[in-house]
Order: structure tokens, then C-alpha cells, then sequence
């Protein structure tokens, strides 16, 4: 009997694993324009091998040019959120957090609607991303006090930090016109509309540095989810580590947000469902997180852009599926993963 659930459970991690491959080959076939899927895989196959098929230019344009790299910046996406989400529920230990917790969200928002509506000449992607990083950093330099960080005062300098960078955002909400408004209200929402390979290569590179970071030294996790006392117990320099992967899964968040805007919910369940069906070992949840996210924020998109008439923002589907799985299994588990 603990044999088989145990070959089942291995058959689930090995299908979490390789789903990213298989819903990213799924969303190909999915668009508004339609693509006989035959014809789909001889434009794949005739690009990979460079034979010459004859189809419609548009064909190429809409799978090469508007789905792939929307699928990809999907799965960047839901990859770098979720293992954000896990990082910081594991050196907080606090199953509540997410990764805007200490203000990337809020420092995002005001850097993106300061482009839009006062100096349109600064790109909203790094405005974004360079005020998402501002805002860790003061978060970071207001906890730290005498060579120390504590957990709680993490939690709380992040409260403050967004708390003001909201305020800001509200100024300059009542302050510009309401074409700049709906630009800025639009950013906030979250989206993979404007998907292209300008937006994937400018987040690839902090994003995949972030994760890599991560995921190299995720069995550190597991010392620090301890707590201090036992993290210092064994001799690991905790708020050496602590710097390290708050700036790793800050980066990892800034790049993905500064360029789709603000999806919730992703970075918060994804790490609580792997949890709940693999522990809280860090060493599997974390590549888990990342090939669940991923494949969880494609299919979503997938559910937004083609699901309905009209292209529903992102994370509104994002929370309308997420939360219901994640009801059912937190009221299949007893901790909730976290025991």
C-alpha cells in the first residue's frame, strides 16, 4: 500500500516536471485566429529544420511573433512568482506572505504610472523595475539594525514601505488626466497582452539570475525555515544567507512584474499547493514551484486570452481558479503542508 502511494506521488512529481513543455505545447494550438493544427506543426517543424512550406505570412506572424513569446513570458512569469512566493515563505516562515511583500508591487506600480503620467520619456518596464528594487532596499535598510535583521521587522518595514509608495501612486492618480489613468489602472491589472520578445529578453536575464540563485542554494532554506537561533545553532551565517535570497527572489519578482504588471495570487498558492502534496522540503519544492507556476500561469493566460469574447486581465483568472483548488486542499491536509 506505501509502495503504490509512493510510485503514484513519484508519477505526479515526474508529471509536475515536464507539464511546463506540455502546456506551452498545448497553448500553441489556443488563439483567436485560427490555425489548423496540421498546418501548425509543419510551420514548426519546417522552421526547425529550415525547409520551405508554403502558408500564409500571417500564419508565421501569429505563432512566432504573438503566441510563443506570450507562452514563453508566461512561463517566466509564473516561474519567477513562484519561487519568489516560496523563498519568502520559507525565511519568514509565514504562510501568508508573497513576493510583494516588501513592497515590489507597491514600488512597481508608482515607478510604471510615474512613466506613464509625468516623464513618458523613461521606459515603464525599467521605471518599474528600478522603483520594485528601491523599494527592497529601503525595506531592507529600515529592518537592519546593529549587524542584524529580524524576521518581523522585515514584515513590517515592507508594510511601510508599501504603504508609502501607495500613497504616492494615489497622488498621481488624482493628478493626471483620465487617459493617463486608464493606462496606469490597465498596468495594475496585470496582463500578458502586450507579450513580445523585447519584453521576454528585458526580463530574462535578472529573472533567470534571481531563480538560478535560488534554486543553487535552496537547501539553505530549509536551515533558515528553522529559525535563527537553530539556523546560527549550526553555524550559518543567517543574515548573510537571509541578504542573499531576498535580493535573489526580489530580483527574480522586479523583472517579471516591471514587464506584465501586478499578478496576485500566483507567488501565494502555488508554493502552499506543492507544499501540501510534497512537504516543505526545499529542496523539491522549490524546482516543483517553478514548473508549477509555470505551467499554471500559461494555462490561465490561455484561459483569459481565449476562454471568453473578450481578454479578461490575468490575475482575475488567476484567483477564480486558484482559490478553489487551493480550498480543497487545504481541506485535505491537516497543517496545510507546513508540518
Amino acid at each position: 500500500m506505501v509502495a503504490g502511494r509512493s510510485k503514484y506521488r513519484n508519477l505526479i512529481y515526474f508529471f509536475i516536471l515536464i507539464s511546463p513543455f506540455l502546456a506551452a505545447g498545448l497553448s500553441l494550438f489556443i488563439g483567436r485566429y485560427p490555425i489548423d493544427p496540421v498546418d501548425l506543426f509543419h510551420i514548426i517543424i519546417s522552421n526547425l529544420t529550415g525547409t520551405e512550406v508554403r502558408y500564409p505570412t500571417a500564419y508565421r506572424t501569429v505563432i512566432f511573433e504573438v503566441r510563443l513569446p506570450r507562452i514563453i513570458l508566461g512561463l517566466l512569469v509564473g516561474a519567477s512568482l513562484s519561487a519568489a512566493g516560496a523563498t519568502f515563505q520559507g525565511i519568514f516562515r509565514n504562510p501568508l506572505v508573497s513576493p510583494y511583500i516588501l513592497g515590489i508591487s507597491s514600488g512597481a506600480a508608482f515607478g510604471a504610472a510615474l512613466s506613464i503620467a509625468i516623464v513618458p520619456q523613461f521606459p515603464v518596464q525599467i521605471s518599474a523595475l528600478l522603483f520594485s528594487l528601491i523599494a527592497v532596499g529601503f525595506a531592507y535598510y529600515i529592518a537592519s539594525s546593529r549587524g542584524s535583521t529580524p524576521v518581523i521587522s522585515l514584515i513590517l518595514s515592507g508594510v511601510i514601505v508599501s504603504a508609502i509608495f501607495d500613497s504616492m501612486l494615489s497622488i498621481i492618480q488624482i493628478a493626471v488626466n483620465e487617459r493617463a489613468l486608464q493606462s496606469i489602472v490597465y498596468w495594475l491589472m496585470g496582463s500578458l497582452g502586450a507579450a513580445s520578445w523585447s519584453r521576454v529578453n528585458s526580463a530574462l536575464p535578472l529573472a533567470a539570475a534571481g531563480m538560478m540563485i535560488i534554486f543553487l542554494l535552496r537547501w539553505r532554506l530549509n536551515v533558515l525555515a528553522l529559525g535563527d537561533e537553530e539556523a546560527r545553532g549550526v553555524g550559518m551565517n543567517t543574515d548573510l544567507y537571509k541578504a542573499l535570497f531576498v535580493l535573489a527572489a526580489a530580483l527574480a519578482a522586479s523583472a517579471v512584474v516591471s514587464v506584465v504588471g501586478i499578478i496576485g495570487f500566483v507567488g501565494l498558492v502555488v508554493p502552499h499547493m506543492i507544499r501540501m502534496l510534497f512537504g516543505p522540503d526545499h529542496t523539491h519544492l522549490i524546482p516543483l514551484c517553478m514548473a508549477f507556476g509555470a505551467t499554471f500561469m500559461v494555462l490561465v493566460d490561455d484561459i483569459a486570452r481565449a476562454g471568453m469574447g473578450f481578454e479578461v486581465p490575468v490575475g482575475v483568472i488567476t484567483t477564480l481558479i486558484g482559490a478553489p483548488f487551493f480550498a480543497y486542499l487545504l481541506r485535505s491536509t491537516r497543517s496545510g503542508g507546513w508540518e
